[in-house]
């Protein structure tokens, strides 16, 4: 018991108290939820009236007396129904329901208000609960002090089962409680524990590393006593040949001496490089699973909530939850209560339909919504399937048109999995009016913004009239991951393995050609090739001249293959978060160290399919050899325009591709300064007037920059006053050309005046 007190010391009572509450209020919920389906549960009935008497009696230690006397009052209505004087029916679920929220409030304002702020608000709640109880009580049963009395009736009832034994202490309570189950520590002690732990797998693989060059230093060795053997026959017709002798005698005795030496080492540090690495992977599987929780944690709020919105819209509803048990990230889990609240919230009040109408469909009056969660693949699924009517699509293609989101024509052609990713967009509903649980068009972009966040995927099903299916596929962890290492440009990159297709080896023969675009076939399907480089703007070394090294990726709608300079190899990796301070790094998700100490950026697989989508809608798209010959030949020149008026930036791209140069486009001032800053580019052309960032803001932090500084800038604009041209060039520019004034020669003529021919 001693153990046990030092491990409470720094808690006061109240928050003992509160701990031990919050325990016994999932119970409470839990078990209410329950008996609203079976109300004649003796168990179930049990077990709650025996949860208010332990809340009771930690209350009566701490001498709380309004949780007192409302855990008082709720036994006294579990052991009525108990005996069978009243029936629990969903009102009065609700009312004991807001009696567990009750204890809640209590904690609360008696820590910072004083019992007695909160006296009169538990007075009265108990009238309404003690009503519950008249229900089933004559005028005569009701017990003369009942309306405020201190002494407690003693609970003597048959199906009670007797005696009760009041708690010793709430720390023998707590201690009961976390016996076997989980302990609450600080997470930023179990980020760093985790870390260490990732640390530990990352460099015990440096150990095998070291046998191996020990290895080689073995055989070095063994060549240099062949080379001393050798040696000593060549010197044997020297004159002194007893000297000679002798010395080589010595020299071999050591040689020989060094090398048993060596083995030995060996020996010794190849035992020790598997012992640590097993220990390493002992430690990181222990930790990992004392970061992994139960899938129910996420869940304990979701069945109170689904049943409290369903009644309050007049429907029935019952939540099922399979796979309880499937362990989650700590991290992962915490960030599904926002997307599983959106998603539930959506299935009742737009999936679900009234009773009656159910009913007259052939369909169970009571709903069912299923959460399930399993793991598949190294990968965590959560799905959300509800049996409601299911998603309307005519009437997502009328919001989209009604909200110029596409044409008419083209929202004809939508088909339903395309329609059903509008609902994933901000701002996006299809509610006509606005309540107080929908219609303002936030929710589901809430439930992709952190699935993205994490690097996982969301995908929706339906059937009309037979419901709706949300499935997340998200990261099993977040601390370590497995990874492809590969060359891209010369650079070393991380695609985790979760997250590709395959890896395959492409010979240069089967890569053909369709309508200008590079594919190659694989068990059947055609996959466009595209090189990595490009994507990540990168100069891409030479590939092998028979065969390509590709990276299968995907989304639920396309399939590429990223062509890399080689495969190193498979890799776990500890995850290292990028500085928040560089916000979103296009086509990276963070970063690593591998075994040498060397660094190598994680990518971002679905940044970068995006990436390859942006590169194929603009026609930028390069063939693999065009990719190829920059390398090895002459260095093509790269332009970036930056113009917030597609038709100038078409106008000016296709001129000077036309001409040969490389040309990017940005559509705004800072999207072209993001652009200059990741690429390399031996001109800019902006305008002036753009949103977000206006041309002369733009020259002014190019110049400022010190390793963009000497980088061209030319303006191109309709603004011809001689103050607008001197604001361009006191900013930085090196040119200014007027749009109104200049034809196709005026413009490549300025370009190959400032960087030369392509």
């Amino acid at each position: 018991m001693g153990m046990m007190d030092d491990k409470y010391d720094d808690f006061s009572m109240l928050d003992l108290f509160r701990m031990e509450t919050e325990n016994h209020c999932s119970v409470l919920t839990d078990g209410l939820l329950e008996l609203e389906n079976n109300p004649s549960a003796t168990d179930l009935l049990e077990s709650l009236m025996r949860t208010a008497h332990s809340i009771k009696g930690a209350a009566r230690i701490v001498d709380l007396e309004p949780a007192l006397k409302l855990a008082h009052t709720m036994e006294d209505i579990f052991v009525a129904a108990q005996r069978g004087e009243l029936v629990l029916n969903s009102d009065h679920i609700d009312v004991l329901l807001q009696g567990v929220d009750m204890f809640g409030i209590i904690c609360e304002l008696s820590e910072h208000d004083g019992e007695a702020a909160v006296m009169d608000r538990v007075e009265k709640f108990v009238q309404t609960l003690k009503a519950i109880t008249h229900e089933g009580q004559s005028a005569d049963d009701v017990p003369p002090d009942e309306a405020g009395g201190s002494e407690e009736p003693e609970i003597s009832a048959a199906p009670v089962k007797e005696p009760f034994e009041e708690p010793l202490s709430v720390g023998v309570q707590l201690e009961e409680i976390t016996r076997g189950r989980s302990l609450k520590i600080a997470a930023e002690n179990m980020n760093r524990l985790m870390w260490l732990a990732g640390e530990s797998v990352v460099a015990s693989c440096r150990l095998p590393v070291l046998s191996s060059e020990l290895l080689h230093l073995k055989c070095r060795q063994a060549d240099l006593l062949k080379l001393l053997d050798d040696l000593r026959e060549i010197m044997g017709m020297a004159s002194s040949r007893e000297l000679v002798d002798d010395r080589m005698a010595a020299v071999r005795q050591k040689a020989i001496g060094c090398y048993q030496l060596l083995t030995d080492c060996f020996g010794d540090i190849e035992d020790y490089s598997c012992h640590v690495t097993e220990l390493s992977q002992r430690l990181y599987r222990e930790v990992l699973s004392s970061r992994m929780r139960p899938f129910s944690d996420a869940m304990k709020a979701f069945p109170r909530m689904v049943r409290d919105l369903s009644r309050s819209l007049g429907k029935k509803v019952r939540l099922e939850v399979v796979g309880r048990d499937t362990l989650v990230d700590r991290d992962v889990l915490e960030k599904l209560d926002a997307p599983l609240t959106h998603l539930l919230s959506n299935a009742v009040d737009h999936g679900i339909e009234p009773p009656e109408q159910r009913v007259a469909q052939g369909k169970p009056e009571k709903a069912v919504i299923r959460v399930e969660a399993f793991h598949k693949s190294g990968k965590l699924y959560i799905s959300v399937i509800d049996d409601g009517r299911g998603v309307d699509l005519e009437k997502i293609r009328r919001a989209v048109v009604a909200r110029k989101m596409v044409a008419e024509d083209v929202a004809r052609e939508l088909g339903e999995a395309e329609l059903l990713e509008f609902l994933f967009l901000p701002n996006f509903t299809t509610k006509e009016c606005v309540t107080r649980v929908s219609g303002r068009g936030v929710g589901l972009d809430v439930v992709r913004s952190m699935v993205q966040e994490i690097h996982g995927t969301v995908y929706a099903e339906s059937k009309p009239g037979k419901g709706t299916r949300f499935e997340l596929v998200l990261p099993l962890n977040l601390s370590v991951v497995r990874t492809l290492l590969v060359e891209i440009g010369g650079d070393l990159y991380a695609f985790p393995i979760a997250q590709i297709g395959k890896a395959v080896k492409v010979p240069r023969h089967q890569v053909e050609e369709l309508e200008g675009r590079q594919y190659f076939t694989v068990d059947e399907q055609r996959i466009a090739l595209i090189s990595a480089a490009q994507v990540m703007e990168q100069q891409e070394a030479n590939v092998t001249p028979d065969e390509l090294c590709v990276i299968v990726i995907n989304d639920r709608y396309e399939t590429f293959g990223l062509l890399v300079r080689r495969f190193i190899g498979v890799q776990e990796l500890a995850v290292q978060p990028l500085d928040s301070r560089l916000g979103k790094v296009q086509d990276i998700a963070a970063a690593a160290i591998l075994d040498d100490g060397s660094p190598v950026l994680i990518v971002d697989v679905e940044d970068m399919i995006r990436s390859v989508k942006g590169l194929i809608s603009q026609n930028r798209l390069k063939r693999v050899e065009d990719a190829e010959e920059n390398v090895g030949g002459r260095h093509t020149k790269r332009i970036l325009v930056v113009d917030d008026s597609i038709t100038v930036r078409e106008v000016e791209r296709r001129l000077l591709t036309s001409k040969g140069y490389d040309v990017d486009v940005a559509v705004d001032g800072m999207d072209g300064w993001n652009a200059v800053r990741r690429g390399s580019y031996d001109l800019v052309i902006t305008d002036i007037d753009m949103p977000r960032m206006d041309g002369i803001e733009l020259v002014r932090v190019i110049k400022a920059d010190s390793r963009l500084g000497t980088l061209p800038v030319m303006i191109v604009s309709y603004k011809d006053r001689e103050e607008d041209r001197n604001r361009g060039l006191n900013a930085g520019a090196d040119y200014y050309l007027t749009k109104g004034s200049f034809h196709d020669e005026t413009l490549v003529t300025a370009v190959t005046d400032l960087i030369g021919t392509p």
